[in-house]
């Protein structure tokens, strides 16, 4: 059975903190608020389904509105299982920040079952002032049940705008059962991979590439690079043997960059 599904998020900010504006959920979408702190100025939720994943002629519609000088964070209720289908899958996310805004999104990794055919694309629009750290982690199937590798097609584009702008596009194509994913410029032996974007328009950037890094090279069974974004941002590609070590990995690089991070909200500058 097709499943069209729709989430649609608005995260407004009143006395310095951020609350759920909108929250229009369509089967199987959930939404939990999983805020720890009730005093903070961000607002922390989590996207939750009823659905074991994401079958065959699934598509998921998911709109995020971050307004200004709101502050969220996203994250995912357990790993996304893309089972065994016999055409395709796919997703959009549409993700607006006004100025002043944040988001953070660090889903858990997805897990592509045999046979799966599995598309996404996330278009993030950004104004001046702006704050984005994005995430993913790819695994290569049911590895414990003799799946590894064996999925058709997962794709995934992430179109970052500026003003309007395109600055960056970020194009993940797996197709292992028509290239060789352990060759040269794949994964090299590697069966999990991991990319966590960060964009930040008045970040000290070079600190928190050295930083970051500091804190990777004491990880041990993953291999790292970080490079420099056409606009003021890093993107930093990991590859490991585990789903969970390298989601462990984002959540500790976003961990990281929040330490050197601000925002001015009207007369008060509080850390985000």
């Amino acid at each position: 059975m097709q499943v069209n599904s729709t989430l649609h998020i608005i995260a407004g900010q009143k006395d310095y903190k951020t609350y759920l504006k909108k929250g229009f959920c369509k089967q199987p979408f959930k939404l939990a608020n999983v805020t720890e702190d009730k005093s903070g100025d961000y607002l922390s939720l989590m996207i939750r389904s009823s659905s074991p994943g994401i079958m065959d002629n699934d598509h998921h519609h998911i709109i995020i509105e971050v307004e200004e000088n709101a502050h969220l964070n996203l994250t995912t209720q357990g790993y996304q299982r893309l089972y065994t289908m016999s055409k395709q899958a796919s997703q959009n996310m549409e993700v607006s920040l006004r100025n002043n805004s944040s988001i953070c999104y660090i889903p858990h990794p997805s897990v592509p079952h045999k046979a799966s055919d599995y598309s996404s694309v996330n278009n993030i629009y950004l104004l001046t002032s702006h704050c984005v750290t994005w995430s993913e982690v790819i695994t290569c199937g049911r590895k414990l049940s003799g799946e590894e590798f064996l999925f058709s097609r997962y794709h995934n584009v992430t179109n970052v705008y500026l003003n309007g702008k395109l600055v960056i596009k970020e194009n993940i194509l797996l197709q292992p059962l028509a290239n060789n994913i352990h060759s040269i410029g794949q994964l090299e032996g590697f069966t999990h991979q991991s990319s966590l974007l960060f964009i930040n328009n008045s970040a000290e950037i070079k600190k928190i590439s050295e930083e970051c890094c500091r804190m990777l090279l004491g990880i041990e069974g993953i291999s790292f690079g970080i490079s420099r974004l056409p606009v003021n941002g890093l993107i930093f590609r990991l590859l490991g043997y585990h789903g969970e070590k390298l989601f462990d990995c984002n959540k500790k690089l976003a961990a990281c960059i929040r330490k050197f991070k601000t925002f001015k909200l009207s007369q008060n500058e509080l850390t985000w």
